[in-house]
């Protein structure tokens, strides 16, 4: 028996509408993908899904791009305002721009130089010893720089020395006033207690002309 028809409508179940999405994608994919290669057709195929992921396909032979301008062309639709247009054309032309740089950065790298004319050669030369003198220029001030803060670190860190000097030599003068305080009280603390020794423990002998 053969599958029957199914009734084209929204899909309640989230998971189950999910895997009918997975399988007609790939189904759809595939399908623009054997008409290329089949019939040499041109496809561009989008696909968003309720999530918001994207899926798309386009025929090796051209770009959606492509497709797009030859959409508009035979349409006459506007696919995008005068706005996007002119995005588009600053776009290109940024990119032709690109592309000129990427040369200009090749012939100054010595590569693809064979096809230029002396004049252009001449040009490439004076750009690279201008260029030249700019780096040791640069180079200079960058050393010059870096002597600089080498002496301020030098003379910073003399500076900090001599602080931490200061601090110890104070604190060994501090130490040997606090010892030489403690050496004169200890020495007075004797001197008192020797002299009321002496005043006190005076062993008591009797009067000889009295006795006598």
């Amino acid at each position: 028996m053969g599958r029957g028809k199914i009734e084209i409508k929204r899909i309640e179940n989230a998971s189950n509408r999910q895997v009918t999405y997975s399988k007609r994608r790939n189904g759809i994919l595939k399908k623009a993908k054997e008409i290329t290669v089949l019939c040499d057709a041109k496809v561009s195929l989008i696909i968003y899904a309720s999530s918001g992921k994207m899926h798309d396909y386009c025929s090796p032979s051209t770009s959606l791009v492509d497709i797009l301008e030859q959409y508009h062309r035979q349409s006459g639709r506007r696919l995008w305002d005068p706005k996007h247009e002119n995005l588009s054309n600053e776009i290109e032309r940024i990119k032709r721009e690109n592309d000129r740089m990427q040369i200009k950065l090749r012939h100054l790298n010595g590569e693809d130089i064979s096809s230029l004319n002396p004049k252009e050669l001449i040009a490439l030369e004076d750009a690279l010893e201008n260029g030249l003198v700019s780096i040791r220029d640069k180079q200079s001030e960058k050393m010059e720089r870096m002597r600089k803060n080498g002496k301020m670190m030098e003379e910073e860190h003399n500076y900090l020395k001599f602080v931490l000097r200061q601090q110890e030599i104070a604190r060994q003068q501090q130490e040997l006033a606090m010892e030489n305080s403690v050496s004169a009280e200890i020495d007075n603390y004797q001197r008192e207690n020797h002299h009321d020794y002496a005043y006190h423990v005076q062993p008591i002998q009797p009067n000889l002309q009295e006795r006598i």
